[in-house]
């Protein structure tokens, strides 16, 4: 089974052509980010390729201005990477380029750490975002990671969700709820539309546990675990053709 400390680190690998460079940059990781554990470094493409064959790395930090080949070049080699790319250089001209290729983020030189910090949870974000896709579409299930590992729940069990903050409160039928370090926006990006719907910035609900609608001094659903939830004004038309669609579909 998988454990939470799987969840919240990720491997990776060095590439850069200039030994401080990625001497450098390694040492920074191992103080300031302990979530990600360094593999291997490489001083050229060629050894990156050999590193990743051999190592299987979910992240590489990868210079741009290499000799022979550069750090685009390693990109073309691969036409599904099942790593992702962050790109460090010391030339900021080279950042849109970067994206285009694919990259989940542009570092540059030299290492400044709040913007390393940045990187490493947007990666983190990443690999959960895209954990929880594969396990939903495989299953139908949802990784709900705790301070002691995680729970995987059925997503016929949720009810609805809640921003709170930074944080999301997951609500079940059996009226237990759990505070996810995630955003509400990340659920929505991850879970099925046709189940679930954000009726307002602070709410995505399961329509299958949807009770009551009223258009009463302004517009309102209750659900099933008793709680009244307010419908912004901008989705309430949709949210009806929503409704009366998964009705239809019945």
């Amino acid at each position: 089974m998988t454990s939470q400390i799987a969840l919240n680190k990720m491997t990776a690998v060095i590439v850069d052509d200039e030994f401080h460079g990625r001497e450098n940059l390694k040492q920074i990781i191992e103080t300031y980010c302990p979530e990600i554990e360094v593999l291997g470094l490489a001083d050229s493409v060629l050894n990156a390729k050999e590193l990743v064959t051999s190592h299987n790395p979910e992240v590489v930090f990868l210079d741009i201005n290499m000799p022979v080949l550069d750090g685009f070049d390693f990109i073309d080699e691969y036409n599904e990477p099942k790593f992702l790319i962050v790109f460090v250089s010391a030339h900021e001209e080279f950042g849109i380029k970067a994206v285009k290729a694919g990259a989940a983020d542009y570092l540059l030189k030299p290492i400044n750490i709040k913007e390393l910090k940045l990187t490493v949870k947007k990666l983190l974000s990443l690999k959960n975002k895209k954990i929880d896709s594969e396990v939903i579409h495989k299953t139908e299930k949802i990784i709900l990671p705790d301070s002691h590992g995680f729970n995987v729940l059925v997503l016929d069990e949720i009810v609805r969700l809640e921003a709170e903050g930074c944080y999301t409160r997951v609500v079940t039928k059996e009226g237990k709820s759990q505070i996810v370090s995630r955003t509400l926006k990340d659920f929505e990006e991850t879970i099925p539309k046709e189940k679930f719907y954000r009726v307002h910035k602070s709410h995505l609900i399961n329509l299958k546990f949807i009770k009551e609608f009223s258009s009463l001094s302004g517009n309102y659903v209750t659900m099933s675990d008793g709680s009244k939830i307010e419908i912004a004004r901008r989705r309430a038309s949709e949210f009806i053709r929503k409704i009366k669609a998964v009705l239809n579909a019945v």
